[in-house]
């Protein structure tokens, strides 16, 4: 039997070291447009072997129908999710499994808790906790499990529009949060190093959980729908970095090594984020841009020299073009206009038209969000090009169709150093032979400012659904 348990043993760290292996080469592979689906796929074989050898290793010693149970539901409501959820909804999806990766982290620790050592003195046990790394694990996993959870739900509020303010009473203002941190840390301290009854470890921990919830909820409550895919990606980051610690707290290496990789991944899109943006993370959080905006935006009595272009007049001079390049943004995907645009793509290529499509980091509402709609209309992963790469290639483009987007075509973010978007790297549009600008109205974007693409000589507003819109303009186009 013992020489059964070692090999037991020594096949389950095998199977969390090829886990650990196929999730890095998975997470490489995603780094890239075209690899990202056998990225997904490779990511997708380490959970389940992971999840395999965890289930060998537990053993007999727990209740495999509750096991069973667990994984069964959890099943059934992925699959549910991915057949039913939109993916104008995909953000909200991701925001909400951030914070679900967070709570399973902090419940996990809050269930390690009863894991001391002391001695019975008259029914009250004195805790003490298996050496200060396990409390040190246990806390930071609660702490931060607890703000992602809260933090991501919060988010997900506002990507779905269902929060559209900026405070909850005082929660939400720095000084609130200040003292809720403060707070927080303090009950970390006596939540892990205290010598006292078990009792006082319980309540400390509860404390713990309540006081980060509210600090979740205060943090992101105040970042508005602008600064949202770095928000999405730095929570991220909280959950692979709240599995890490709880991965010491279990002395499992396999979690570990996955939680530090979606923390530092988190983290390093995160900066990609902010440069994306021309800002720093400390301004996304704390500074001013980004909240909720007043509705409405800025109305059409604030333009002049507006042009506008129906379908049939739009249709000749893109028949004409031999080189198009399309610029999507979050408009996009509210429209479902994926699939049309596709279509008027293949219908320009047929025509001896060169088309490729221009991704700004942050347009839409999450990191990636321009791409996996493309991808899902079976846009080739050829035409997709970064903003570095294509920026360049604007001034040589008969047309530049910008289909949704808005502050990341302003061209204030150049012209104008007190703009609220000064100095972030947008795509030039307005260096193409002529821009059409999709768009319902113009209305403002989140930066709540004016996009002075709309007045430029060379640009023609095209009113109206993004995807009825479309449709009318593949229609004129097959009829000339």
């Amino acid at each position: 039997m013992g020489a059964l348990a070692f090999l037991s043993a020594w096949g389950v760290e095998v199977a969390y070291m090829a886990s650990a292996l196929l999730f890095i080469l998975g997470l490489k592979r995603l780094s890239g447009v075209k690899s990202a689906r056998s990225g997904n796929a490779l990511a997708s074989l380490a959970m389940a072997l992971a999840i395999a050898a965890t289930l060998i290793r537990v053993g007999a010693d727990v209740h495999w129908w509750v096991l069973a149970g667990g994984i069964g539901v959890g099943a059934v409501v992925g699959i549910f999710l991915a057949v039913r959820v939109e993916m104008t909804g995909m953000p909200e999806l991701v925001a909400f499994f951030n914070g679900l990766g967070g709570a399973a982290s902090a419940c996990v620790a809050l269930a390690e808790i009863g894991k001391f050592s002391g001695e019975d003195t008259g029914g009250v046990s004195v805790a003490t906790f298996q050496g200060p790394d396990f409390a040190t694990a246990v806390v930071l996993s609660v702490l931060i499990g607890s703000v992602t959870l809260s933090g991501s739900l919060v988010a997900y509020g506002k990507l779905s529009g269902k929060i559209n303010k900026n405070r909850f009473g005082p929660i939400g203002s720095k000084m609130v949060n200040a003292l809720l941190a403060l707070g927080a840390m303090a009950l970390c301290y006596v939540a892990a190093f205290s010598d006292g009854s078990g009792w006082l470890i319980f309540s400390s921990h509860l404390f713990l959980v309540v006081a980060a919830l509210v600090l979740g909820v205060g943090l992101v409550v105040p970042i508005g729908g602008a600064d949202m895919p770095v928000v999405i990606s730095l929570l991220n980051s909280y959950s692979g970095l709240a599995a890490c610690a709880t991965g010491f707290v279990l002395q499992n290496n396999l979690l570990i090594v996955a939680g530090s990789l979606v923390g530092a991944s988190g983290l390093i899109l995160t900066r990609i984020m902010c440069k994306a943006m021309n800002r720093s993370l400390s301004n996304v959080l704390f500074a001013s841009f980004g909240e909720e905006q007043k509705s409405g935006g800025a109305g059409s009595d604030e333009y002049s020299n507006v042009k506008a272009a129906s379908p049939e007049e739009a249709a000749p001079i893109l028949d004409a073009a031999a080189k198009v390049i399309i610029c999507p943004g979050y408009g996009m995907a509210v429209a479902q206009a994926q699939h049309k645009v596709r279509e008027l793509a293949s219908l320009l290529e047929s025509n001896g038209c060169e088309v490729s499509y221009a991704i700004h980091p942050v347009a839409g509402r999450m990191p990636g969000h321009m791409n996996v709609l493309l991808a899902e209309a079976d846009v080739p992963y050829e035409q997709l090009f970064d903003l570095d790469q294509i920026n360049s290639e604007f001034q040589n483009a008969d047309v530049a169709i910008v289909l949704g987007a808005n502050d990341v075509c302003n061209p204030a973010a150049e012209n104008d150093p007190n703009s609220a978007i000064a100095g972030m790297p947008v795509l030039s549009v307005w260096d193409a032979q002529t821009v059409f600008v999709i768009k319902r109205s113009l209305s403002a974007g989140y930066a709540g400012i004016k996009n002075e693409l709309f007045e430029a000589d060379n640009a023609l507003m095209c009113f109206g659904d993004g995807k009825k819109f479309v449709e009318e303009l593949i229609t004129e186009l097959k009829d000339l």
